[in-house]
C-alpha cells in the first residue's frame, strides 16, 4: 500500500495520540488539528478512524516484508541471514513501539474488531520468508528438522517487551540512564543476546 507523504503525517500524528491516549479516548478533531488539516481529508484519505487505523498498521510493517526479501536473496549463509534478520526485526520494532501498544490495546479490546486481515496476510508471508532461509539452512545440515518457524518471532518480541517494560530494573543493573543509553543496549547487547538465543534453537549441538 503506497501513502502520500500528507497521509504519512497523519498516520504519524495518529500513532502519538493512540499510544498515548488510546484508540477510544483519540478523536478524529484531535488527529486533524495537530495534523493541520481539515477533518474531511481523514474521511477523504481513509474513510474512518477505524481504517486509519489498518493503514497505520500496515504503513509501519510494510517495511520488514521488503528487507526480508533482500535478505533471503543475499549471498550470505543462512546463520547470517537470520543474525541479519534478527538484528532488523528488533530495531523495527524497537524504533516503532507505539503501534506495538496499539495493537496490544486492541488484540484485549471486546467492544470493537478492528479489519487487521491485511496486516495478517503481511505477517504470513513474513513467516514464508523465514522459513525459506530455515529450509536453506536445513538442506545445508545446519539446521535442526521440525522447527516451528512461526514461533520465532514470539520469542524476539517477548524478549523485547519484557526488557522495555521493566527499564527501572535493567537502567539500575546496566547503568542505563536516557532514552540513547537503552537503545544503544538494544540495538548491542539484547540484539546479541537473542540472536545466540534463536541460533541454540535452530543449529544442531556439536
Amino acid at each position: 500500500m503506497e501513502f502520500s507523504h500528507k497521509q504519512i503525517e497523519i498516520l504519524n500524528v495518529a500513532e502519538q495520540l493512540f499510544a498515548k491516549e488510546g484508540y477510544d479516548g483519540t478523536s478524529v478533531r484531535e488527529i486533524s488539528k495537530i495534523a493541520h488539516i481539515n477533518v474531511a481529508m481523514i474521511s477523504y484519505y481513509f474513510g474512518s478512524k477505524a481504517k486509519l487505523l489498518e493503514a497505520l498498521v500496515i504503513h509501519r510493517i510494510g517495511s520488514l516484508g521488503l528487507k526480508l526479501e533482500n535478505i533471503v536473496l543475499e549471498n550470505i549463509s543462512p546463520i547470517k541471514k537470520i543474525d541479519l534478520i534478527i538484528e532488523y526485526y528488533i530495531h523495527l520494532v524497537n524504533t516503532n513501539r507505539h503501534i506495538h501498544q496499539i495493537l496490544h490495546q486492541e488484540a484485549s479490546n471486546n467492544k470493537r474488531e478492528i479489519n487487521l486481515d491485511a496486516f495478517i496476510e503481511v505477517k504470513k508471508n513474513n513467516i514464508k520468508l523465514v522459513q525459506s532461509v530455515i529450509s536453506e539452512g536445513q538442506k545445508m545440515g545446519i539446521f535442526k528438522k521440525n522447527i516451528n518457524v512461526p514461533l520465532l518471532a514470539p520469542i524476539i518480541v517477548g524478549s523485547l517487551v519484557y526488557f522495555n517494560t521493566n527499564k527501572a530494573l535493567y537502567g539500575d543493573l546496566f547503568n542505563l540512564k536516557t532514552d540513547e543509553d537503552f537503545n544503544n543496549y538494544v540495538d548491542n547487547e539484547l540484539t546479541q543476546h537473542i540472536q545466540q538465543t534463536i541460533k541454540a534453537l535452530l543449529i544442531y549441538e556439536n
